[in-house]
């Protein structure tokens, strides 16, 4: 069984990053670097030529050692870690390959969540004919797991904090949809009043836990959410 939305490609963005602050530095060392990435800044620069301005290329006009280990979306807000030599980026790519990362997201979906923690274990994979969109393909996909709390509840909304136990695109927006809860204001995956209820993707990376290239120590980075 694949669940899923009906075919709607998601509509073209203008692209009009934000400028203001227009680079966050939450730490700097000899091995990496931590930023703190706002809503509506790409990670890496698209085709289009007014693409071009992105976090990565923001991050090298002050650090041009810097170099890119993973991604958020375009418009989920919060921590990236950049590597500041080859050495350290082979080590924390490791990391991420092997799940030794631990990432915490801040999310506020649609709804009421019952329960006060639980994981949602669905694969994923492309939907094809409306990429770069996800879906639930439970013969095809790729293994996905996510765990979940209930941190506050609203309303309309309950606020989650997500521990992604795997590193899927669009992982936590199709996960939280597929239990009926989209996250507000997601232009991909939310319709009506989900969609409406915010000006923005409720979806923030809050905490990012590794071992630090240099010596091995665990270290833990945070970015207080901003919704």
């Amino acid at each position: 069984m694949t669940l899923q939305k009906p075919n709607t490609p998601p509509a073209p963005f203008d692209y009009r990053p934000p400028v203001e602050p227009w680079l966050t530095t939450l730490h700097a060392d000899g091995d990496i670097l931590v930023l703190s990435k706002q809503s509506g800044l790409l990670c890496v620069e698209g085709k289009p030529e007014n693409h071009r301005d992105c976090l990565e290329e923001r991050a090298r006009a002050r650090y041009p050692q810097a170099r890119l280990v993973h991604r958020l979306d375009r418009e989920t807000s919060g921590i990236v870690v950049m590597a500041m030599n080859p050495k350290a980026q082979r080590h924390l790519g490791l990391q991420f390959e092997r799940r030794k990362i631990r990432k915490a997201y801040i999310a506020r979906v649609s709804g009421y969540v019952n329960g006060s923690a639980g994981s949602i274990d669905l694969p994923l994979t492309t939907d094809w004919p409306n990429r770069p969109k996800q879906m639930v393909d439970r013969q095809k996909g790729r293994t996905a797991l996510t765990e979940w709390e209930v941190i506050a509840r609203e309303a309309n909304a309950t606020r989650l904090r997500l521990f992604p136990l795997t590193g899927r695109s669009h992982q936590l927006r199709v996960h939280l949809l597929s239990i009926g809860h989209p996250i507000l204001g997601d232009s991909f995956y939310a319709d009506g009043e989900a969609l409406a209820a915010a000006d923005r993707l409720q979806l923030h990376a809050e905490t990012i836990t590794l071992h630090h290239p240099a010596d091995g120590h665990i270290v833990t980075f945070v970015d207080n959410c901003p919704f």
